[in-house]
């Protein structure tokens, strides 16, 4: 795959789509202590930040799984490398997400945890690419629409690398 970056979304207003995720965020779930779960390993920058502009109480907890391996095409094959910390049941979630691409995995995922009973599951996700959705997926909280190109940073990897970016870019 070639390797030259173009950057797409600079880190500046990453930094300002956070904090208004945040304070959305904050509104709606002003008297719940929700639990947001971040879909590792993509969610884990953008969860961080997030939670450190959401003033009040919350919870945090992980979840592994995987639609691509080295590829750069959903395989469409969810796998859950690790599960739930944290019960569910009777609990406000909020699902992180660095990306809703085709959908599947997210969707994967809200399905597993409404069948735990939850009290709300709502979805907040930094970008959507909507032009390869295979799947419906209603996300509420939404930061950037990308175009159908392979993004990284931010979170966002290709085979583990480029994670580490302050902004987010596109490979050419």
């Amino acid at each position: 795959m070639p390797t030259e970056l173009k950057i797409l979304i600079k880190r500046q207003e990453i930094e300002r789509e956070v904090a208004r995720l945040a304070r959305a965020i904050e509104h709606d779930y002003k008297d719940n202590n929700p639990l947001l779960i971040g879909i590792l390993k993509g969610s884990f920058i953008f969860l961080a930040d997030l939670v450190r502009k959401i003033d009040m109480p919350l919870e945090v907890d992980f979840i592994r799984l995987s639609s691509y391996g080295s590829q750069t095409e959903s395989s469409g094959q969810i796998k859950v490398l690790s599960r739930l910390n944290e019960p569910v049941e009777g609990r406000h979630v909020l699902v992180v997400e660095d990306i809703i691409d085709t959908g599947l995995t997210t969707a994967y995922f809200i399905k597993y945890l409404k069948r735990k009973r939850p009290a709300s599951v709502r979805l907040c996700a930094l970008t959507e690419k909507p032009s390869r959705r295979k799947t419906d997926v209603q996300i509420d909280y939404i930061g950037f629409t990308v175009p159908d190109k392979f993004i990284v940073g931010y979170g966002i990897d290709w085979n583990g690398k480029y994670r580490n970016l302050p902004n987010i870019c596109y490979i050419e």
